[in-house]
Formats: C-alpha cells, structure tokens, sequence
C-alpha cells in the first residue's frame, strides 16, 4: 500500500474523493506542517517545514498503485521535474511522526490568496454561505 496525505478535493465527501475511491484500502486522520491558498476550485499546499505554527490538516488515504496513478492524473503530475506538472509530488512526515508518504504540492502560490485556517472542508464550507 502507498500512503498519500490529501488535504482538499480528495478528501472524503469533496468532490474529487470519487478517483481515489475505488483504492482506498484505509483513511486516517493526519496533519502536517504547511499552508494552504486559494486557486478557486481547490487548494494549493505550502510546505512550511520546521514552522510548528502553520499545520494543515487532512487525511492519510493508503492505496494501491492503481491509486496514485490516478490521483497523479487528477493533480496532473507527470513526473519527477517533468516541465507540464501542475502539482509535484514530495515525500512528507507527519506532525506526530508516526506517518510518512506522498503529498501533491503547487510549485508556486505567488500571488494566491493564502487560506485563514488549517482546513479546506471549513474555509470552502465558510466560503459558500
């Protein structure tokens, strides 16, 4: 199994869950060290190493290769340093230490709006009242 820390649309009920859906073998609550920003439809993650202020908090989703090939379709990453990725793909650890796997980060968030808060389910939530 591969584990893969997903912070917005793959999240369980949001609306890209569906890709991952038919691979997830186990979910589990996590949070890491990062920022979110708003580009609309979903969100982009800053890592923010070393920065115990800035968390972001998510969920540890184990699939199967199938899994990760799809949801690299959806993120559109290609490859490592491939010039047409939308989002990379890095190795994380968990705020507790106990987890570590993928996660989809943007290459840039200048000029995004960086997201009050440590979660995308309450800020889209907060937002479409």
């Amino acid at each position: 199994m591969i584990s893969v820390f997903v912070y917005g649309t793959l999240l369980v009920g949001e609306g890209n869950h569906f890709v991952a859906a038919p691979y997830v073998q186990s979910v589990q609550s996590g949070t890491i060290n990062g920022r979110l920003f708003d580009v609309g439809p979903y969100p982009a993650l800053l890592l923010t190493e070393g920065n115990a202020e800035q968390h972001v908090v998510g969920e540890w989703l184990e699939v199967t290769e199938d899994g990760l090939q799809a949801m690299d379709v959806l993120e559109g990453y290609y490859g490592p340093g491939a010039s047409n990725n939308e989002y990379d793909r890095v190795w994380i650890r968990d705020v507790d230490g106990q987890r570590e796997g993928w996660v989809y980060v943007y290459p840039s968030v200048a000029g995004l709006k960086a997201i009050d808060g440590s979660s995308w389910k309450e800020y889209d939530a907060a937002r479409s009242k």
